[in-house]
């Protein structure tokens, strides 16, 4: 049954806007008429998918965040745990729901279940909001008739997710602050400060110093040729951008990250910690090892991982055992194979990759702060010196003027 977003006004002369549910909008407009409401506007809450299956575009902001689709797991997740059936469910959520979009969402799910289809064909229709690994985690808990707990453990696992994305975007948050407000700085000396202090010295037609020579000129390319400068870099950022779209490129792009000094072990940490959390929540969900395979590696942003992870998925297909498939690349972690080989012998794989995600994520929140607090003396370290030189050409004139006057 379609969802139809309306604005009526009540007896009162007060405006409402919510979701109904009918057959046709002529239908809608009825039951709000029954409801003692008069329809100004009735409009179909439509999918995110066309009847050819293309995706269809949305506006800017048109999507559940992070946090919403958390909060959207747990709810649905603690009523049906509370034995709610699944349309009350989804009524439940729809009150609930504050942003206009995620109240639109929610009705347009609810009324594909309640014209039948499963809740796995009702989230198909919104690939935009729910990713591959939520639908197919979504589909073995009805599969195996445990939705609830492995909607549970869903919504622990992206909790769990954005709880380690906030801590690394935290790590950064200062030094990209010092950085910006550095740049800030050392542009205005450069532009105004120092021009002004020291033309004062050049119209009495002394010999500067050094450095000072060397300040003014800098002082003049920003002045004259800063804009350039940023359209330029603007520019090769873009052109960067369009490079990596080419697959040669990103590959070789993507394998030297994962040798780079310092932070290689901070993306080979990252991808690892999303791979073994993803391959946990799935093999325990009930998820075929295949399928588990090929969603956690979709989850991977380093090209040259998910290479990885593709020949192992080969590899373990023609019936070679997953740690042994995962050790013929160097990429991944020694302890994460041994981990992964002692549940394959004991039987308990699922809680080993749990016990392996947990590992690598206490890892990367490690080199995290390592890398923070490395680059934040580093940082200051660095607008020290600049303002130091910055200070000396201005200085050093002064200096030379009270030498002569004695």
């Amino acid at each position: 049954m379609p969802a139809f977003r309306y604005e009526a006004i009540d007896a009162a002369g007060l405006t409402k806007k919510g979701v109904v549910n009918a057959d046709n909008a002529r239908a809608a407009r009825t039951d709000l008429r029954g409801q003692g409401l008069v329809p100004l506007a009735v409009d179909t809450i439509s999918d995110q998918v066309d009847s050819s299956g293309k995706v269809r575009a949305r506006g800017f902001g048109d999507k559940l965040s992070t946090n919403e689709l958390s909060l959207f797991t747990r709810q649905l997740a603690s009523l049906l745990e509370a034995s709610l059936p699944l349309e009350q469910a989804f009524s439940a959520l729809l009150e609930q729901a504050e942003r206009p979009y995620v109240r639109d969402l929610v009705a347009s799910i609810r009324s594909e279940v309640m014209g039948g289809s499963s809740l796995s064909d009702a989230l198909s229709r919104h690939p935009r909001d729910f990713a591959d690994i939520y639908r197919a985690l979504v589909a073995s808990g009805e599969q195996i008739g445990q939705l609830a707990r492995v909607l549970s453990r869903l919504a622990d696992y992206i909790e769990r997710r954005n709880a380690l994305v906030a801590k690394v975007r935290l790590a950064f948050t200062y030094p990209a602050i010092v950085t910006i407000v550095a740049f800030a700085i050392v542009i205005f000396l450069l532009a105004y400060v120092v021009p002004q202090i020291v033309s004062v010295f050049a119209n009495t037609k002394q010999q500067l110093p050094f450095l000072t020579v060397v300040m003014l000129a800098i002082s003049d390319f920003v002045r004259d040729y800063g804009w350039i400068v940023l359209i330029v870099v603007v520019g090769l950022a873009f052109m960067w951008r369009a490079a990596l779209r080419n697959p040669d490129i990103r590959m070789r792009w993507h394998r030297w990250l994962l040798t780079a000094p310092l932070y290689g072990k901070f993306e080979r940490s990252l991808n690892t910690a999303r791979f073994a959390s993803t391959l946990a929540i799935t093999t325990g969900s009930g998820v075929p090892i295949l399928r588990a395979l090929q969603t956690s590696r979709d989850t991977l942003n380093n090209v040259a991982m998910r290479e990885q992870v593709e020949d192992a998925t080969n590899s373990v297909r023609e019936g070679v055992g997953l740690a042994r498939a995962l050790s013929a690349h160097k990429h991944f972690p020694p302890m994460l194979i041994h981990m992964i080989r002692a549940g394959e012998v004991t039987g308990t794989l699922p809680a080993m990759l749990e016990r392996a995600s947990s590992a690598q994520e206490q890892d990367l929140e490690r080199r995290a702060m390592t890398i923070a607090g490395l680059l934040e003396p580093l940082l200051i370290l660095v607008m020290g010196v600049v303002v130091l030189l910055i200070e000396l050409a201005v200085l050093m004139p002064i200096i030379e003027i009270n030498q002569l006057v004695r």
